[in-house]
């Protein structure tokens, strides 16, 4: 899945703020469309590409650009709506309500460049392709959540016991 930050054009309407993101489909994901549509605005917010009170594209042009049926967009932004992450405002657009907590963006681009340059680089000189790094980063980030649920349920066991 990508996620990009809307480039600045001056063919905009000049009346209308352009959405800050431009969405991207994977056919290939198996994911249905209107549910990349949906991680991609979660994914966003969490990158920081969306904040509390940008315009989500119109349905219109999400149609247009991606030649999708517009109840795909519209079951979209209802989930969306649904998550209490966006509300539409009639004749004006869908607006994002809810921002969640994340860190801040300059320890996001530090992250960033750390993955890329360490285990990102290793991944792919021992030999995996992207399939194989998103198979291995998503096993490993599954086996390391487990980890930290069971460390926390011992903790919290022997917790109890000394109460």
């Amino acid at each position: 899945m990508m996620i990009d930050k809307q480039q600045d054009d001056s063919t905009h309407d000049e009346t209308k703020t352009p959405s800050p993101i431009t969405f991207r489909l994977d056919a290939k994901s198996g994911v249905p469309t209107y549910l990349q549509l949906v991680q991609q605005v979660e994914h966003a917010l969490r990158l920081g590409f969306l904040e509390l009170g940008d315009q989500l594209p119109t349905v219109k042009e999400v149609v247009s650009s991606l030649s999708i049926n517009p109840n795909t967009v519209i079951k979209a932004y209802a989930d969306l709506e649904g998550k209490k992450i966006a509300v539409g405002k009639p004749g004006q657009g869908t607006f994002i309500v809810s921002v969640p907590e994340t860190i801040e963006m300059s320890q996001l681009h530090n992250l960033r460049r750390s993955l890329k340059r360490g285990w990102l680089r290793s991944a792919f000189d021992a030999g995996l392709d992207s399939d194989g790094v998103e198979a291995l980063f998503a096993s490993t980030l599954r086996e390391f959540i487990l980890e930290i649920a069971e460390h926390a349920d011992s903790v919290a066991a022997d917790a109890e016991l000394l109460a």
